[in-house]
């Protein structure tokens, strides 16, 4: 697993795209894809946080939050633009951040109020893929893959 330095790092051009399309709207925007107890996916939108080196999410307690302290395995997709069909998807394992310093540069970063019962995750990265359309509708994309195990 890789941190989101190390996508900026090997592939700038890709992880500058992932983070224009996570924050297109202002504020960090995705849809987080976790599993349940039971094998199943559950999804829900989040505000991602792309700053420190990595990319994080403030989780209120929630059962998104419970298959995360469970099975780190989760899917992260940007919103769909207003204009255009481009996609951005990360996927990896999620650990929890406990450093106060950490902590405190991503509350900084996120602009937005965080309560204390928010814990703070830092999702590390197995692979990304990046799809952009010549136009709406139009397919297929041209698609850029990542993978955290290549090598540099």
């Amino acid at each position: 697993m890789k941190r989101w330095s190390d996508l900026e790092h090997q592939e700038p051009e890709l992880a500058e795209a992932g983070r224009q399309l996570f924050y297109q709207f202002g504020v960090g925007l995705g849809f987080l894809a976790t599993v349940r107890k039971d094998g199943g996916p559950r999804l829900h939108p989040i505000c991602p946080i792309i700053t420190n080196g990595g990319l994080y999410g403030f989780i209120v307690p929630s059962p998104k939050r419970g298959d995360l302290h469970r099975d780190g395995r989760y899917a992260l997709h940007s919103f769909p633009p207003a204009d255009n069909d481009d996609e951005f998807y990360v996927a990896g394992r999620a650990r929890v951040v406990n450093d106060p310093g950490t902590i405190r540069e991503v509350d900084e970063a996120y602009q937005n109020e965080v309560s204390p019962e928010e814990e703070l995750f830092e999702f590390l990265i197995e692979r990304c893929l990046l799809a952009r359309y010549r136009e709406r509708g139009a397919f297929p994309p041209t698609y850029t893959n990542w993978r955290a195990d290549q090598t540099l």
